[in-house]
This record gives C-alpha cells, structure tokens and sequence, in this order.
C-alpha cells in the first residue's frame, strides 16, 4: 500500500511583527490585486482598447479606479454572498455577525455579484459601455482566483471529497478524518485559475465583438467550477441539493446561461448586421 500524502500544518501566520499578525490568505489578497494591475496595465496594450482616441480612451487611472472599486465589490459582495447563499438562516438570527469577516467567510460568486455592481457605477460614471468595461476586466480576473486558492490549500480548507487510496495524489486534511481527499483547491488552481486565464487572455488578445470576453469568462468559470465541484467536498450544513448537485454548482448554472446568451446574443447581432 503506497504512503498517503499528509497536508502539511502551514501557520496561517506567515509574519508576525509585534501585535500585528500577517496572514498568508490577505498575502494573496494583496497578490490577487498586484496581478490585476499588472495585467490590466498590459490589456490597455491589446487592440481593442489602445486604438480607442479622445474621450474612449483607457488609461492607467482607469486600471487604478476599477481595481479600488473591484477591492470593494469582492469584499463587500463576498461576504454578502456567502451569508445569504450558505448560511441565511444564522446571519437572520444573528446580523452583527455579518460584519465579523475575520472568522471566515467568503463567496465568490457573492463576489462576482459584488464586481458587477462596482463595473456598473464604473461604466456610468465614465460614460463607458458596461459590457466594454466588463470585457477589459474579465481576462484579468482568474489569476486573482488562483491567488485565492492558494490560500485555501495553505489553511488547509475547503478539502476535496475522499478519494481512491490508489490515488497517487490523494491527501489526508487535518480535520477531515484520517482518508485521502481529492487535493480540490489544486484542481481549483489549475482549473479556473492558470487554464481560464491561459484560455481568456489569448482570446482577449484579438479583438472580438463586445461583450464576448465577458461571455467567454462566464461560460468557462461556470463550466470548470462545476466540475470541479465534483471533486469539493460539499458544505456540511449544505450537502448536496436537488439532483445531487452542490451550492457551488447551482450557483455556476446562471453564469454558464449568461455566458451562453451573451456569446449567442453577439454572434446574432453580428450575423444580422451582415445580413443588412
């Protein structure tokens, strides 16, 4: 029988000066938001936005705006997110504990909501397009995700659900018994983070019809989290819900929708302004 890899105990402390400790899940925070702008510096590069001229044009103060506002959306929208989707019930009974961030507690979906609405005031106070907006943010996201899921597998949470003993990669979580676990924040990794980005900013390089960079996003997030799922173990409280689906993947059926009807919408467009 082969020897069972064991997580290893990462002190969530990666620094701790005086009374004041440094997480490594707010590292990839600050990580999250590094390569945003980073990134969005590079998208102003790509031609659909550096030939814009005059009052179109993007600038680096741009970038700077929509990840301040982005910040907020994640927080705020996160938090939001995961009390009603996860827990309704106990921050109804207890609402001061919606303010209690520090104890855990974040949806990305939550987040994405959160996002949106900070695009939204984005656009109209910049007399932008929305979709024009959520299209130069869209392929700057999913490193930002990856960011997150690293944090994830060094506080040794959100485990995946137990694997094959044979599986040459399966982990035992401190926590969550004493059998191997599908790794599910390194399919995470992997998934909707390096390949989604890999996949959007190659897409994103060219330019398409607006609003098909959001599109793709959508469809490709919601596709690779709801496989993914199948390998997360399930929230205790949750389980699975109708037709043995979890939150997560409930939750990534509007998005692969949206992102269906935004790509079709676009293409239909484009085939009647041909047609005319």
């Amino acid at each position: 029988m082969r020897t069972m890899l064991i997580h290893p105990q990462i002190d969530p402390v990666a620094l701790q000066l005086g009374p004041l400790s440094v997480h490594w899940y707010g590292l990839t925070y600050l990580a999250a938001f590094g390569l945003f702008l980073f990134l969005g510096l590079r998208r102003l590069r790509h031609p659909t936005f550096a030939r814009l001229q005059g009052d179109q044009a993007w600038h680096r103060q741009d970038v700077e705006d929509i990840l301040f506002l982005g910040v907020m959306g994640v927080v705020l929208g996160g938090r939001i997110g995961y009390c009603l989707f996860y827990k309704p019930l106990h921050y109804l009974s207890h609402p001061f504990e919606i303010l209690a961030v520090w104890q855990g507690g974040m949806s990305f979906h939550g987040g994405l909501l959160g996002v949106i609405v900070a695009m939204a005031w984005f656009a109209r106070s910049r007399q932008r397009p929305f979709l024009q907006v959520m299209d130069f943010v869209a392929p700057c996201v999913p490193t930002g995700l990856a960011a997150g899921r690293v944090g994830n597998f060094i506080n040794g949470e959100l485990w995946g659900r137990v694997a094959d003993p044979e599986l040459p990669w399966g982990m035992v979580f401190r926590g969550a018994g004493d059998l191997p676990r599908h790794p599910s924040q390194v399919y995470q990794f992997l998934l909707e983070g390096l390949l989604l980005f890999a996949v959007l900013w190659l897409y994103a390089r060219k330019d398409r019809p607006m609003g098909h960079v959001s599109g793709a996003f959508l469809l490709g997030y919601g596709l690779l989290r709801f496989t993914a799922e199948f390998f997360r173990e399930p929230d205790a409280h949750l389980g699975l819900l109708s037709l043995g689906m979890s939150m997560g993947q409930w939750l990534c059926v509007p998005m692969v929708l949206l992102g269906a009807a935004l790509l079709f919408r676009q293409r239909a467009a484009i085939s009647n302004d041909g047609v005319n």
